[in-house]
């Protein structure tokens, strides 16, 4: 059965991995006066979405130090090098049961504001969709919402880009909410850094 979906849409904020080629932990990096990790978690509670699920890995403890005092649910995927998989597993698994869907966001995607993420959920409460991708020229990137009759279908696949694979297997089911190239941008090498706070100090997409 199709769930509602006038009901809530969860958050599953992916956060466990090893920043290997950053040098540092860049979830920890300061951005606009906060940890990059703190400032995701606090825009997607701020997108509305019902509950934020982190899902935490690499330095679990001092990633979840930094989330103290906010409304969140915070998983840890101890298999977290072993890719994205596992940790879109665990955190759909913490997606409560009445939540209509769950959209996956990156948690070192600095330029995805809270009004980017409401607009893939406006699009998915219109109506139809099961998949709702965001796209950034012709690259569909998270946010990506899923249904949850979608779930078990995320929580099966092995190998990486299973919510891809998801997306490419349902493409006739899906929608897509076009969304400012430049907020593509994620950080995984020093420059992404600095770049990153380019934008968000003038000229980037507005919030």
């Amino acid at each position: 059965m199709r769930s509602e979906r006038s009901g809530r849409v969860a958050g599953v904020l992916l956060a466990a991995g090893s920043s290997r080629r950053m040098g540092s932990n860049k979830l920890l990096l300061s951005f606009e006066g906060e940890t990059l990790l703190r400032r995701s978690a606090r825009r997607a509670a701020a997108a509305g979405l019902s509950p934020v699920v982190v899902v935490l890995g690499h330095e679990a403890d001092r990633a979840a130090a930094e989330l103290a005092g906010l409304s969140l649910v915070v998983v840890v995927n101890p298999d977290h090098a072993r890719g994205m998989n596992g940790s879109i597993r665990a955190g759909v698994r913490a997606v409560p049961e009445d939540a209509a869907a769950a959209v996956i966001l990156l948690a070192d995607m600095p330029l995805v504001t809270p009004a980017m993420v409401g607009r893939v959920v406006e699009r998915y409460r219109e109506g139809g969709a099961r998949i709702v991708a965001a796209t950034y020229g012709d690259v569909a990137a998270p946010p990506l919402l899923y249904d949850r009759s979608l779930f078990p279908e995320l929580g099966d696949l092995d190998g990486d880009g299973c919510g891809k694979r998801v997306l490419k297997k349902h493409r006739e089911e899906a929608a897509t909410v076009a969304l400012p190239p430049e907020a593509l941008l994620d950080l995984d090498e020093p420059g992404d850094y600095d770049r990153a706070r380019g934008h968000a100090g003038g000229g980037g997409p507005p919030s």
